[in-house]
Parts: C-alpha cells; sequence; structure tokens
C-alpha cells in the first residue's frame, strides 16, 4: 500500500527531523564524552556524566525509535519497500543494530551517572568515570548513522532477490 503524497511528504519529513536529530544528539553527546574523559577538573567530569544520562533517555533513545519507526513507515508505505533494495535493508540494519547497542548501554551510562552522583572531588573515584566506552561508543555510532544518511542520499542501485521477483511480477501484471 502506498501513501497518499501528502502523508508521504509528512512521513518523510519525520524521518529526515528524528534521523537528523540522533545524528546531532549523538554529536553532542561525543562532545560530552570528550570533555568527561579529558578533562582534569572533578567538577567537570561528574557534570559530564550527570548529563550524558538524560540526554540518552530523554533525546538518544527517543530519536532512535522514532527514526527506526518512521523508517518503517517510509519503507513499507512507499514504493521503496522494506526488502526490494539493498540500501534500505542496510540502513534498517544499522538502525536496528545502534538503537540496540544504544538501549543495552544505557544501563552502563546509568552505573556512570550513579559514580558520578556519589562520587566526592578524590581523584581516585574519579578514575572510574575516566573510561573511554562513552566516547567510543558515540564514535561508532556517528560513523554508523553517517552510513545511513549516505545510502538515503546516494540510494546505491541492487535489488535484493525479492525486490527483483517483485519488480517481474510488476511488469508482467502490466504487460498482460
Amino acid at each position: 500500500m502506498t501513501m497518499t503524497p501528502r502523508l508521504r511528504k509528512f512521513a518523510l519529513t519525520a524521518h529526515v527531523t528524528s534521523s537528523v536529530g540522533w545524528l546531532g544528539a549523538v554529536a553532542g553527546f561525543l562532545a560530552l564524552a570528550v570533555v568527561g574523559l579529558a578533562s582534569q577538573d572533578a567538577q567537570t567530569v561528574r557534570a559530564a556524566y550527570l548529563v550524558m544520562e538524560p540526554i540518552g533517555w530523554f533525546v538518544l533513545v527517543p530519536f532512535a525509535l522514532a527514526s527506526l519507526l518512521t523508517g518503517l513507515v517510509q519503507s513499507l508505505g512507499t514504493t521503496w519497500g522494506l526488502f526490494r533494495h539493498y540500501w534500505v535493508l542496510f540502513k534498517l540494519l544499522i538502525n536496528v543494530l545502534a538503537t540496540l547497542v544504544l538501549l543495552m548501554y544505557m544501563q552502563t551510562l546509568d552505573y556512570f551517572a550513579g559514580v558520578a552522583a556519589k562520587t566526592t572531588s578524590s581523584s581516585g573515584d574519579l578514575d572510574v568515570l575516566r573510561d573511554r566506552s562513552p566516547v567510543l561508543h558515540s564514535v561508532i555510532a556517528l560513523l554508523l548513522l553517517l552510513v545511513a544518511t549516505t545510502l538515503a542520499v546516494y540510494k546505491p542501485r541492487g535489488m535484493t532477490p525479492y525486490g527483483q521477483r517483485k519488480q517481474h511480477e510488476q511488469r508482467r501484471c502490466r504487460l498482460g
């Protein structure tokens, strides 16, 4: 079932907005993670981790889920389909993988925020917070989201076997 042009444009706008929002939120999260890792000031390190947790739950997770949902609506409601083109399938896999890793990583982020909330200014307590994983996770997420964006813009050719079969069936219906 294809959407009406007005509904398709609305769904596309929602998808682009949530996807770009997710990309921007990851970039902001990366900046905070770098500050938390590199700063010598104990209060700055604590503050970075105390801010990263709500950004994760109230910005990253909603944008990731919105991007996934609106992407599904876009693919199922347009002629692109969900399983017809490799680029759509790869975008789906990237989105699902990134969202699952984010949801699992939120437990680690909750732990770091808890440590930051209880930590005093002694450097020994802060060593736990000087972890590279928030930087590593956000760099990988940023790269994956940039790959997904590139796929959406360039739409490389290549149909899945399912897509080829559907295309062949559509041609037969038009001719016969």
